[in-house]
């Protein structure tokens, strides 16, 4: 039996995680991958890690600028220095050299997260609890209690556990409120070259907008100090990935969006001696939440948080936490919260 069960360990998820955990409840948190971090997301390919889902961390809020000050106070964060065109990037960004996941491990220490679970349904039951089913890789059906639970995993998905509830447990608001929640996809190519090359970028890397393929061209393989050959992320626009949604086979899309890039840049782009595809479904809020969290407390307590919640990705992630944490406490003992869950470590 816990207090409180987390289902995600994306950046909101960690956030209100370590908040309660640090209070004195006993929080578990379900993990669907095999890592923490959701898009703060990173790869090992050939023993180099590659960044295939947010790229590099922007101060564009006091949260993100307190855990950017932070990270770089303990060697997590480097400033990103190249000659950017400060138009596209005003603010300094800043990039993990062993990984931008690193952000996401540092807030996971401490905390009890179960990964590969699948959470497959949630009921009350007499005793005032939520009954938790969730499904490990070799498809067993596992179970746990917990006073409440926190949904920080994209609303699409959420809906998707909580819709059978709907006629006797949630309000129609709250579901509704969900369910105005939508995403764009992207899907993002890493791409690997044998041998230095002359690098085609004035930059680390450009936006390609107006385009109707590429949103995002970077090099990877600058964020690491030890990189002897270049690797290049690409990111797809939402008009391009929406046509892969379903797609058993993204090869073909990749070698798409390298043969576009080597169009836009250098010919030798579209050849690459590896490279490897992966879909972001729920990338980017096209219709987000104008709270910072959802809340119900009929028939016990349930928060719905995420960067959804807010339109600033990583500051609103980090916020929507700290607010499913504050709901969750005043619902549940009360508790005496952390001033601040980033900095509380050695």
């Amino acid at each position: 039996m816990f207090d409180i069960a987390i289902i995600g360990a994306g950046m909101a998820g960690l956030i209100c995680a370590q908040q309660l955990y640090q209070a004195g409840y006993r929080v578990v948190v379900l993990e669907k991958s095999r890592g923490v971090g959701g898009r703060v997301a990173t790869r090992r390919i050939q023993g180099t890690p590659v960044d295939h889902g947010v790229p590099f961390l922007l101060a564009k809020g006091k949260l993100s600028q307190q855990l950017i000050q932070t990270l770089c106070d303990r060697g997590i964060l480097h400033l990103w220095r190249d000659n950017q065109d400060e138009s596209e990037y005003p603010s300094s960004r800043y990039i993990a050299p062993n990984g931008i996941t690193a952000v996401a491990k540092y807030l996971a220490q401490g905390l009890d997260i179960w990964f590969s679970c699948r959470v497959h349904a949630i009921a009350p039951t007499p005793e005032q609890t939520w009954h938790i089913t969730y499904h490990t890789p070799d498809q067993t059906h596992n179970q746990l209690t917990a006073s409440a639970v926190v949904m920080a995993i994209p609303a699409p998905q959420a809906l998707t556990v909580l819709e059978p509830l709907v006629q006797r447990v949630f309000s129609s608001n709250f579901i509704e409120s969900l369910q105005a929640v939508k995403f764009d996809p992207c899907l993002s190519v890493m791409a690997g070259y044998a041998s230095p090359q002359q690098p085609p970028l004035n930059s680390y890397s450009i936006k390609c907008s107006p385009d109707d393929n590429l949103a995002w061209i970077g090099l990877d393989s600058s964020k690491r100090s030890d990189a002897t050959s270049p690797i290049y992320v690409l990111h797809s626009t939402a008009k391009f990935a929406q046509h892969y949604l379903d797609s058993p086979d993204l090869q073909g899309a990749g070698q798409q969006l390298l043969a576009h890039a080597a169009q836009l840049l250098v010919p030798w782009l579209k050849s690459p001696d590896w490279f490897q595809v992966h879909r972001w479904r729920y990338a980017f809020p096209r219709t987000p939440a104008h709270q910072d969290c959802l809340v119900t407390t009929a028939p016990l307590p349930l928060v719905c948080c995420g960067d959804w919640c807010g339109n600033n990705l990583i500051e609103s992630a980090m916020k929507s936490g700290f607010a499913a944490a504050l709901n969750i406490n005043q619902q549940l003992r009360q508790l005496s919260l952390p001033d601040d869950v980033i900095t509380h470590k050695p």
